[in-house]
């Protein structure tokens, strides 16, 4: 892992702010200790899960959407370095392991056109290196035996996270996609918008689930493709869920896990499926907070589960009084996975 950047104990202290009588997650998460070798650190602490920011947008660029989910990450560790460590969720289960660092490629992206043929060709080629080293960083990570929690980045993202699991576990995985968009889209240079496809195409991505497809943004063409491949690839709409009520909330999350739980399978949330939440692909309708927590301890709790993606916040695109409000949300999100694996040994 040779482009991250370790997140250390000073580092923690920083984003950590002490009150009398209170314990926070900052005063209790543990760093890699400097100097010290993070895979053998991670084979030998008891922490069970590592948490890992990708600061970039590249892929989302890739896509056309809006920039910004860079951004995330730092929201994001102030808030959990925050949450009280007490009985109900404990800091010292997470091990912070730091960022991938893709700040040339952020650099690089900045001053690319996506309107252009051969600058558009190049933020793909941006995005195959970044996939590289999420591949090898999650493989690594996977393979100690811990479980990773990824923050940050686009959805390109899924696809290293697939494939790097996949790697480690030796053979492919499911993954299970709370998402207004398929992110399948035809294999036409990497971005944020296939990385399901892509990883579904090279043999990674055995079964995959997508929850609460938005139908007004789903092309012909993805559509008729998830009709073609329904025995491994499926989903659901909000549409029908939500507007139309055609299909029950809690009974179709026993649905989608019966399609992936025979296999190690990850759980990707992207947060443009919420409404109002600052992202690349802003929505006024979607599911609730509440919907989307439920979302992530039905599945979380589940053996099989091996990783926890979310990805796609971008907290500078919203109000600047509101920008911990993302962090606050991942934090959230991040407790709720971990509670829901008390009981897995």
């Amino acid at each position: 892992m040779d482009n991250l950047i370790p997140f250390s104990i000073s580092d923690l202290a920083k984003v950590t702010n002490h009150r009398s009588g209170e314990v926070k997650f900052g005063e209790k998460m543990l760093t890699v200790p400097k100097g010290e070798n993070c895979i053998e650190f991670l084979k030998k602490c008891e922490a069970k899960y590592v948490l890992i920011g990708i600061p970039e947008d590249v892929g989302v660029r890739a896509n056309y959407g809006r920039p910004g989910a860079a951004s995330a990450w730092e929201s994001t560790i102030k808030s959990i370095a925050n949450i009280q460590h007490n009985r109900f969720c404990k800091g010292s289960q997470i091990v912070v392991l730091g960022t991938l660092d893709f700040k040339n490629q952020m650099d690089e992206a900045k001053n690319l056109d996506f309107n252009a043929t051969n600058d558009r060709k190049r933020l793909s080629e941006l995005v195959n290196q970044i996939d590289k080293e999420v591949v090898h960083t999650i493989t690594s990570i996977v393979k100690t035996g811990k479980i990773p929690i990824i923050i940050g980045g686009g959805h390109n993202n899924a696809y290293g996270n697939i494939k790097g699991t996949a790697l480690a576990h030796g053979k492919p995985i499911n993954a299970v996609n709370f998402d207004a968009h398929s992110d399948f889209r035809i294999l036409e240079g990497r971005h944020s918008g296939n990385g399901f496809s892509y990883a579904f195409e090279e043999g990674f991505l055995k079964k995959y689930f997508i929850f609460g497809l938005h139908e007004n943004y789903t092309s012909k063409n993805v559509l008729d493709i998830l009709k073609k491949m329904e025995d491994r690839v499926t989903y659901n709409t909000y549409d029908e869920i939500k507007v139309r009520q055609q299909k029950n909330f809690q009974q179709e999350l026993n649905t989608a896990l019966d399609f992936i739980k025979n296999d190690a399978f990850g759980i990707e949330i992207d947060l443009d499926s919420l409404p109002n939440i600052a992202s690349s692909a802003m929505t006024l309708s979607g599911f609730s907070i509440e919907e989307v927590r439920q979302f992530v301890y039905f599945f979380g709790k589940h053996k099989n589960a091996s990783y926890l993606h979310i990805c796609e916040g971008a907290p500078e695109l919203g109000e600047e009084k509101n920008n911990h409000l993302i962090g606050k949300l991942i934090g959230y999100l991040v407790t709720d996975f971990i509670k829901s694996r008390k009981d897995i040994i």
